[in-house]
């Protein structure tokens, strides 16, 4: 596990943008995992500036998405679908069909789960997944608990959770999904390269049970150290814990 310290959140979202830029460059048909939230927001600003007119090519590029709220239309204000196009997608040259997603409307989200794991294997999985981490140690929609899901799956999200997105739904944490649709943890720890971004002092209980603890369930983040190629890229707040 290489652990990379920057000093500020925009010095991350650089140092990343340029890293996930560069691996398209070596493999313009690159398999991307994508993560949401607030961490990554600063990535996303960096890509689309630096991909704008074509300067970077995605249209052989495969992205696949960690996650999506449960009961919500792709077009839904709410939903990771439409903030991955105000954000990024909207942004770059990459085909729609190249755009892998969950589809919390499904009728049958055990099913959909399922057709998303086949897609990811039929693209060969995942070559650089980026994740973010929840204060309580969660990744994608992988909560703490006794037990932990491989596949992609049905979440029940945590008060903490639906606290954390209580933005995209006007401040209002009881209008959060209370379930999402998740990739599970073989299908995130099956991606040949992991970088993992940490942000805030509120991240940094976490970011050292990540780093420094014991690989537990209650912190889905710590397997990640089985992984042989994660790192993990933190502003001074989420390193604020770890030993010099």
């Amino acid at each position: 596990m290489i652990i990379e310290r920057f000093e500020d959140e925009d010095a991350l979202s650089a140092a990343l943008a340029t890293f996930v830029l560069e691996s398209i460059v070596k493999n313009p048909a690159l398999v991307l995992g994508l993560p949401t939230g607030r961490t990554p927001l600063g990535l996303y600003r960096e890509l689309r500036e630096r991909s704008g007119g074509n300067r970077i090519d995605w249209s052989e590029v495969r992205t696949f998405n960690l996650d999506e709220f449960a009961g919500l239309d792709p077009s839904h204000a709410g939903s990771y679908r439409s903030y991955m196009q105000a954000e990024l997608f909207e942004h770059i040259a990459i085909p729609d069909s190249r755009i892998g997603f969950l589809n919390g409307a499904a009728q049958d989200l055990a099913e959909e789960c399922r057709r998303y794991d086949d897609a990811i294997e039929q693209a060969g999985g995942i070559d650089l997944q980026l994740l973010g981490i929840g204060a309580n140690g969660h990744i994608g929609f992988n909560e703490p608990a006794s037990g932990l899901c491989a596949q992609s799956h049905v979440a029940e999200l945590e008060r903490a959770t639906r606290e954390a997105n209580a933005d995209r739904f006007g401040g209002d944490w009881t209008a959060v999904p209370e379930r999402a649709l998740s990739m599970g943890m073989a299908t995130i720890l099956h991606a040949r390269a992991i970088v993992l971004i940490a942000t805030g002092s509120e991240k940094a209980a976490a970011v050292k049970g990540l780093v420094e603890g014991m690989i537990t369930t209650a912190l889905p983040a710590s397997l990640l150290q089985v992984h042989p190629r994660v790192t993990i890229m933190v502003d001074p707040g989420a390193a604020g814990l770890l030993s010099d």
